[in-house]
């Protein structure tokens, strides 16, 4: 399989739906699913009623995944979506962004 372009920690932009344009840190992929979880972005809410372990109940908010193609890696320059290519150096891969040329990793 090939390298994931888009990794735990990084910056990213929406792409589209309803948080387009907004931007935000990955906190979990899952690539058999195709699928990014983004920290405060595609907010869910769950209604959850009184229960032993929450008697309060109330409402549940949290991120859902969200299709990976819906998001590109912000460019560390400028902020702004941008394809990822690999490149090699000092002997290791690294990630570089295509539309400004810096790396994205060590």
């Amino acid at each position: 399989m090939a390298s994931a372009k888009i990794k735990k920690g990084d910056s990213v932009v929406v792409l589209s739906g309803k948080d387009k344009g907004r931007t935000g840190t990955v906190e979990k992929v899952m690539p058999k699913d195709g699928k990014v979880v983004v920290e405060g972005i595609n907010v869910a809410a769950r209604h959850r009623k009184p229960s032993q372990q929450n008697p309060q109940g109330g409402i549940d908010r949290f991120a859902a995944p969200m299709d990976i193609s819906k998001v590109a890696i912000a460019d560390p320059k400028d902020g702004k979506p941008t394809r990822v290519r690999f490149e090699e150096k000092d002997g290791k891969k690294v990630r570089v962004a295509v539309k400004s040329g810096e790396t994205i990793d060590g």
